[in-house]
């Protein structure tokens, strides 16, 4: 196998040095992608913010596990009694990860999206009507947006500055008649971090209680619901270097006791006849159906090794790369790095709190479709293009058609983002090197021959592709 020569790790200055090797082992760190002109080269994933690789050390106890895999709940075998006591530890592990209150509910879902449609059906009633509308801001991901529009609501415009926004947000909650403020932890598109204690403590302020989407900011900051006063938080197994789909809804009881089941079916009653029903309460209420129990395992068990890291170290890693990768866009002629508020630490190009590792940015003169089928066919290099489910936010930006994402974590090193500006450098100086064609709604190479894992579809770039478009 010839394997394609890329440039060396970087040699930069002390700022960066944290980046030099990954923080942490994960599942398919060395695989190689193949290149359209021939050869292969380390895979370069820029792509954490999707689906991050699965921990070295997850997938180890998942092949520990797996023998002993069976029903939970439902059987008196010596493996259903394992697996249940896995799925239903799994529950406290989760608990004590994001700072839980003794008596929070954690409810395991498919993943962020399904955990706040949960939520929504929870909201308390009033002579059978919502109680109160819930409020969320236009920069919202889809999972945090669109569930609520089934029910009364209110959407607020982000204003240019964080500190402005947060007295957008105290303006609408003093007009009253608000049970929820639905916000996210860190956006998902430019990686920018909401101040979620100062958001709860002014939720409540008002009468209020706040639920955050957490499915980004998990996987790159300490999280302490019960010191932050947050009263609902979600977030994902696989965003979080978990397989599977598994999410998880942890928060306060009263409504979702009272909440309608999330799946009506076995496991979630009390007892069933052929013409009603008695719910249970607690999470079993939400569970309906049998669970995914390794998902769950799996999320407990890399909450468990992110828990161990050391936050100055951990941060430093993703900082350094992400400072490195900014710093390295700004300075390429037609490439501009894209941000939310003035007020988060891009502004000035210093790392810090106020982001995690995602960045996002655009290429003049190229779709970004294009640019990352380029730099995945003629650098391996992957990432993510498009419009991130994150349709109003986009829009706002300027990039209705758009944009590009790289997202690092816990497995990356500093030369995969010198990877990506080695070939967006050449993209502007030399142009593409090979043809692209629109198949299914996606770029990809025009008389592409590169061979690909045997039980891998012959178009795995193609097959299935989202149709997001535009009208």
């Amino acid at each position: 196998m010839t394997t394609a020569t890329f440039p060396a790790a970087p040699d930069v200055d002390a700022r960066f040095a944290a980046a030099a090797r990954p923080l942490a082992a994960v599942t398919g760190a060395e695989i190689h992608s193949p290149l359209i002109k021939g050869g292969h080269a380390r895979y370069a994933n820029l792509d954490y913010g999707a689906s991050a690789p699965a921990l070295s050390v997850v997938s180890a106890y998942l092949n520990e596990i797996l023998p002993y895999y069976a029903s939970v709940h439902r059987g008196a075998g010596y493996a259903s009694q394992i697996s249940t006591s896995v799925y239903e530890n799994a529950r406290d592990i989760v608990r004590d990860f994001v700072g839980g209150r003794p008596d929070d509910s954690v409810i395991f879902t498919r993943n962020t999206t399904d955990s706040l449609n949960l939520l929504a059906g929870c909201l308390p009633l009033q002579d059978g009507r919502p109680a109160g509308e819930v409020i969320y801001l236009d920069i919202e991901h889809h999972a945090n947006l669109l569930p609520w529009q089934n029910v009364p609501h209110r959407s607020v415009v982000a204003a240019p500055t964080l500190a402005a926004t947060i007295d957008r947000l105290r303006d609408e909650l003093a007009r009253g008649g608000v049970s929820l403020l639905a916000v996210t932890g860190a956006s998902n598109v430019t990686g920018e971090i909401l101040p979620i204690r100062a958001l709860a403590a002014l939720a409540h302020e008002y009468g209020a209680r706040i639920v955050v989407d957490a499915a980004q900011l998990a996987p790159h900051r300490r999280i302490d619901i019960a010191a932050d006063d947050v009263d609902y938080l979600a977030f994902s197994g696989h965003k979080l270097y978990a397989p599977f789909g598994t999410g998880v809804l942890v928060g306060r009881t009263d409504w979702l006791d009272a909440g309608t089941p999330h799946l009506a079916g076995g496991g979630a009653v009390r007892d069933a006849r052929l013409d009603s029903v008695s719910w249970t309460t607690g999470p079993a209420r939400h569970e309906g159906g049998s669970p995914n129990v390794l998902g769950a395992a799996a999320l407990a068990r890399a909450t468990q090794v992110i828990a161990e890291l050391d936050p100055a170290q951990w941060y430093a890693h993703e900082d350094a790369i992400r400072s490195f990768l900014v710093e390295g866009l700004q300075r390429i002629e037609g490439v501009t790095v894209h941000q939310i508020f003035a007020d988060s630490s891009l502004a000035d190009g210093q790392p810090g709190a106020g982001t995690i590792g995602v960045v996002n940015f655009s290429v003049e003169g190229y779709d970004a479709g294009l640019v990352a089928a380029y730099l995945s066919a003629e650098h391996g290099i992957g990432l993510r293009d498009g419009r991130f489910c994150a349709h109003p936010l986009l829009k706002r930006l300027g990039l209705p058609a758009g944009s590009l994402r790289a997202s690092f974590g816990l497995g990356s090193r500093l030369e995969d983002a010198e990877r990506l500006l080695a070939g967006l450098r050449q993209l502007r100086q030399t142009g593409l090197g090979w043809d692209y064609v629109v198949d299914a709604g996606r770029w990809v190479p025009a008389n592409d021959t590169r061979s690909y894992p045997h039980w891998a579809p012959n178009t795995p770039g193609t097959a299935g592709a989202a149709p997001c478009t535009l009208d």
